[in-house]
């Protein structure tokens, strides 16, 4: 299970711990109705030996990223690591100090900076970055400040910050509760983190939009008398990033694109498949255009990594790794074999494989292969038999009574297990609980096949997709703790509020139903026409000619409050209000927690 690492190397342990300053004690932060939204403390069973309900090396990996407090990176430049599932990072300027990703919640943001002003002083916040657009990196900014800051980000946050949080953020959601193990217990059965960080926390989701885009590589902006130069990377971690250089004080800040771990190319809660290629090649630019220009290396998660030698080797060696896997799965491609096939051949070459930091906690060789074969040629290996196959309960009744009825299933998958193929086994017994999902011994030797492949997984993600997945067949889904829509709902354009709601649309209920709907929006000096037909959500800004059935006249919290049913209130209208209500009427309402491991 080792395969060849030296777990007697503390490099990692040394960098960790270096530069601590005081720690949250205790590690708790509640919410002001006193739900708790994080527990730092639940993770202390790390300091015993590893059990054998966990893969030594992702014990190794959680035991470092359970390390938590207010850390000193360089002269005027500290995280807190520890409080949620990235880190913040606070620079002190001339009269303030610049937060960088203040976190998931607003309830953990602003335990960090308490714990940053309690050692450092009550300096006021005079500018915010946003490294890029996942909710980690901005959620919590209502917790550091009211917004009335510069707030810095990569162009294009907002869209995909959006687009990837909203549109699909249901399904997402309800994904990442598995990815994480939002509903599991910590402890050596059970959530022992992921790999990239231990959890999310389960606090108030904010968001307040950038008032100064970095466009350009090369970019350079003097905030509180701090000078930065970034450069934009996106499509690599996610749609807008970037890192920056701060000269002055000879840091650097690879955000999420070097990290000490495999990251996702794509991330098992679902996302655009990212750009392994692009990705390599900004880290090769930025090894070339910071290059002896920093002393010290952080990111928006993990720890540092101090000496010009080892940064680049860092770097170097997290660039090699992205290009290898997108390389070496293309080449295989283009030999003929699929995504599952090519990963199961494709093994790291040893310099890598035994780098700490290319170990796959977070990402995997698995499931990253896969990713790149799809962002290539998509879902389909080319074989006709899996062009047109039945949806999953079908194929199920059809694989059950192939082999004889549920009974004859569990038999066969009982003999896979114990003759060392829990992998086939799980695969069987899903076909039985699909089949039959009523059937309590399939779904409890499914969960008990479930919790095997977790042991031993050093995949974070992978094992608590396993565990959640066993929980979820034993006891039903949980709610899932944390909806990143809700919170970002007041910040959305109303382009964005409609477009959701176009998704929303039960299209053969309204397929006979055509409705047009004028609406000014009387904050914004903004007019939109809606138009409803062929089940179809459009709109058009700039209200075309044409008589509407409905004219409105509101503002956008109007909107949204109507949309939360708050009602019309006070809405002004000319027309059928009836149109209105049968737009509204044809609006699905998303599932929270439909069925993953269950039909």
């Amino acid at each position: 299970m080792n395969n060849g690492l030296d777990f007697g190397d503390r490099t990692d342990f040394d960098n960790a711990d270096r530069g601590f300053v005081s720690a949250l004690t205790p590690g708790v932060v509640t919410a002001s109705d006193g739900r708790v939204v994080w527990d730092a403390d639940s993770w202390s069973f790390l300091a015993a030996d590893c059990p054998d309900t966990v893969n030594p090396s992702l014990w190794r990996q959680s035991r470092l990223c359970a390390r938590q407090g207010l850390y000193e990176v360089a002269e005027g430049i500290y995280q807190v690591r520890g409080l949620d599932i990235s880190n913040m990072t606070i620079i002190e300027g001339d009269s303030g100090v610049i937060i960088i990703d203040p976190l998931l919640s607003v309830e953990t943001a602003a335990a960090a900076f308490g714990l940053y002003r309690a050692q450092r002083g009550d300096r006021p916040v005079t500018a915010v970055i946003y490294s890029h657009s996942h909710a980690d990196h901005f959620g919590g900014v209502a917790g550091v400040t009211d917004g009335n800051v510069p707030i810095l980000a990569p162009v294009g946050f907002m869209e995909h910050a959006v687009a990837e949080n909203v549109y699909a953020g249901t399904a997402m959601t309800r994904r990442a509760g598995f990815m994480y193990g939002a509903t599991l217990p910590t402890g050596p059965a059970g959530q022992v983190g992921f790999g990239l960080g231990l959890a999310s926390s389960t606090g108030t989701v904010s968001l307040f939009p950038p008032t100064v885009h970095i466009t350009r590589t090369g970019q350079e902006e003097t905030i509180d008398g701090v000078r930065m130069v970034f450069q934009l990377t996106p499509g690599t971690e996610a749609p807008a990033e970037m890192n920056f250089l701060f000269p002055d004080r000879r840091a650097l800040c690879m955000a999420e694109n070097a990290t000490h771990t495999m990251h996702n190319v794509l991330t098992l809660r679902g996302a655009l498949v990212r750009d392994a290629r692009i990705w390599s090649r900004y880290l090769t630019e930025a090894i070339t255009m910071f290059d002896g220009q920093a002393d010290v290396l952080f990111a928006s998660h993990h720890w540092p990594t101090w000496g010009h030698d080892n940064m680049m080797r860092f770097l170097s060696e997290q660039r090699d790794l992205y290009a290898y896997l997108h390389d070496q799965t293309l080449r295989l491609a283009n030999q003929g074999h699929t995504g599952s096939e090519i990963a199961e051949m494709i093994q790291l070459p040893p310099a890598l494989g035994t780098a700490w930091h290319a170990r796959g906690y977070y990402g995997s060789v698995s499931h990253n292969v896969k990713a790149i074969y799809q962002r290539y040629l998509g879902w389909f290996d080319g074989n006709p038999a899996n062009l047109w196959q039945h949806p999953p309960v079908e194929t199920a009744k059809r694989y059950v009574d192939c082999l004889g009825g549920v009974e004859a299933v569990l038999t066969k998958a009982g003999d896979y297990l114990a003759g060392g193929d829990p992998r086939f086994a799980a695969q069987l017994l899903q076909h039985a609980v699909f089949a039959d999902p009523h059937h309590g011994d399939a779904k409890e030797l499914l969960a008990q096949v479930y919790e095997r492949l977790a042991y031993t997984s050093e995949n974070g993600v992978w094992r608590n997709f396993y565990l959640t997945g066993a929980q979820e067949l034993r006891y039903g889904p949980k709610i899932t703790p944390v909806d990143l829509g809700a919170g970002m709902a007041a910040v959305l354009s109303v382009e964005q509020i409609f477009d959701t709601l176009a998704i929303r649309v039960d299209a053969p209920k309204a397929w006979h139903d055509t409705i047009v709907i004028d609406w000014t929006f009387t904050d914004l000096g903004e007019s939109y026409r809606t138009t409803l037909r062929n089940g179809v959500l459009l709109q058009q800004q700039n209200v075309p000619a044409g008589q509407p059935d409905l004219s409105l006249s509101l503002t956008k919290r109007d909107l949204l409050g109507m949309l939360a049913g708050h009602g019309l209130g006070g809405i002004a209208y000319d027309g059928e209000i009836d149109a209105l209500k049968r737009l509204l009427g044809h609006l699905d309402a998303p599932d929270p927690n439909f069925g993953i491991v269950t039909p």
